[in-house]
């Protein structure tokens, strides 16, 4: 099923924009991009880089304990950063897009930034809440009250999840190649450090 498959028909120039919003694979080449285009074209200032860097870095390591602790449509995962917000792999890729934009010292990649998470995110996330409200119902309901999409809430240790799982580099490795996008995002970083 396609993610635009529950949403009304749509003509001409509107299909094709939507179908590039909720296509999943473009989102991600699109960061990709992103991040590359900055590397290379930045003109980087020592303090904006150092920033950037540290705060690219928080992306990434975000992103790695969150994909360690996720098994996409198989259990709903409410513990490590999904006990503080519903999408920390979203949230890591925020600030690893706004580390290389301050990084680079661009003025421009910021409003490319800013369009590329306006264009992509509230649908994405929209369309993400939807599919794990259909998989796992009433689980996702509770968890959902309590914790909010992108802002960082303090989790509730009442309420500790029943299926609390470790975090686990094969899951990292295998639901998202994430150790291969932290070599990428090295090699990236190393373009700005270099020029």
């Amino acid at each position: 099923m396609a993610r635009t498959d529950s949403l009304p028909e749509a003509q001409g120039i509107h299909k094709l924009i939507r179908k590039l919003r909720y296509h999943e694979a473009s989102r991600q080449w699109f960061a990709v991009l992103f991040v590359l285009l900055v590397s290379l074209l930045g003109e980087p200032q020592p303090t904006l880089l150092y920033i950037g860097t540290a705060i690219a870095t928080v992306g990434t390591l975000i992103r790695l304990w969150a994909s360690g602790h996720v098994m996409k449509n198989k259990e709903l995962a409410t513990d490590g950063p999904y006990a503080f917000v519903r999408h920390p792999l979203y949230v890591g890729n925020i600030l690893l897009l706004l580390g290389f934009a301050m990084a680079s010292s661009l003025w421009w990649s910021y409003v490319l930034m800013i369009a590329l998470l306006l264009f992509y995110y509230p649908p994405t996330i929209a369309y993400e809440d939807n599919k794990l409200h259909a998989f796992f119902g009433e689980s996702w309901e509770k968890w959902s009250k309590t914790t909010r999409a992108l802002i960082p809430t303090l989790p509730n240790r009442a309420e500790k999840s029943e299926q609390a799982s470790s975090w686990s580099f094969k899951k990292s490795l295998m639901q998202n190649g994430e150790p291969i996008i932290v070599i990428y995002l090295i090699g990236c970083m190393y373009l700005l450090y270099a020029r």
